[in-house]
């Protein structure tokens, strides 16, 4: 069977016969197959559901490494190099990009993508990108379907890029097992600017771009600010790197592992993918009662009618939030 994106090669063949068509091309690491399922995730196909979870037992054993910090920090670049070193290891390796949404067409501005052109032919690298269609957070709303499908695909390492916003930007966080916080010297108070933010969630911090003016600055200015840090957690490391000459990729990748070993040893990352699943749920039941009030207690004709009340302030947002939900 074809894994086209075309519903029409799926017209002769039952949705049940589908899903088990997905299920077995995902589990043996098809490509085609893969792609299809992602597809069917990020539009909430009817399919989607009984897909997901009939992947989801054989999504367990990736690495999944999260890439955040502000534009221009050369995120794609670093994503680029370390996947070219998880490859030379014989590594697996899933990408996914977020990008910005195309205010014209919707989709992703594929210009992550277009970064990593090298490892497009490789089948050992699978490659996706995402538009956020206006989800903030710096992910797509979908990255964790997305990450059950490549999961259960198979891939060692996946590698999580945001879409690169700033000091918002820590969704990743209730997603990866390691985040990385990728900033680079020249582009002003970094550390002040983010701190507030992304600055917090860092596992290991990636001073990029390492050849440039100031960045031994932009190294005593993090070593600050984590000096401020409470608690007797040893502090995240910081390395250095020159993503497009391949200076420090190796090390930051040992880094990522010696963490990655020191979480399993202490149970840390056990719990981490346990808050993961936890956050997961939550998200599932918030979708589904919001389905659920909008399509019972809240047709099209008395939202308006609600809203209309509003206006003439008849009654409150929060009232008639009440109202809805009672």
């Amino acid at each position: 069977m074809s894994f086209s994106t075309s519903e029409g090669s799926f017209a002769s063949v039952s949705r049940a016969s589908v899903v088990d068509a997905l299920v077995r091309g995902v589990c043996a690491g098809d490509a085609r197959a893969v792609a299809r399922a992602i597809s069917l995730v990020e539009d909430s196909h009817p399919d989607a559901g009984p897909l997901l979870a009939r992947l989801f037992p054989h999504a367990r054993g990736s690495l999944v490494v999260g890439v955040t910090g502000p534009p221009g920090a050369g995120k794609s670049s670093l994503v680029d190099r370390l996947t070219a070193h998880l490859r030379a290891e014989g590594r697996t390796v899933g990408i996914v990009a977020v990008d910005p949404t195309s205010p014209f067409s919707g989709g992703a501005i594929l210009g992550d993508r277009i970064r990593m052109q090298a490892h497009a032919t490789d089948p050992g690298v699978f490659i996706r990108s995402m538009a956020t269609r206006g989800h903030l957070g710096g992910l797509a709303e979908a990255t964790g379907q997305v990450l059950t499908v490549l999961e259960a695909a198979g891939k060692d390492v996946i590698l999580v890029e945001t879409v690169g916003v700033g000091q918002d930007e820590v969704e990743i966080v209730g997603t990866a097992d390691v985040s990385l916080v990728v900033l680079v010297p020249g582009l002003g108070d970094e550390v002040q600017a983010l701190k507030a933010g992304i600055m917090e969630i860092a596992d290991v911090f990636v001073v990029n771009k390492a050849d440039r003016d100031g960045v031994d600055s932009l190294v005593a200015e993090i070593e600050a600010m984590l000096s401020l840090a409470s608690g007797d957690e040893a502090p995240p490391r910081i390395v250095r790197t020159v993503a497009t000459a391949d200076r420090g990729t190796a090390e930051l990748l040992e880094a990522v592992e010696d963490l990655k070993g020191k979480m399993e040893a202490s149970g840390a990352l056990a719990a981490k993918r346990r808050d993961h699943l936890r956050r997961q749920l939550a998200g599932a039941v918030r979708e589904r009662l919001m389905g659920q009030v909008f399509s019972r207690a809240l047709a099209p004709a008395q939202l308006e009618e609600t809203v209309a009340r509003m206006a003439d302030r008849e009654i409150d947002p929060h009232t008639a939030a009440d109202d809805i939900v009672a």
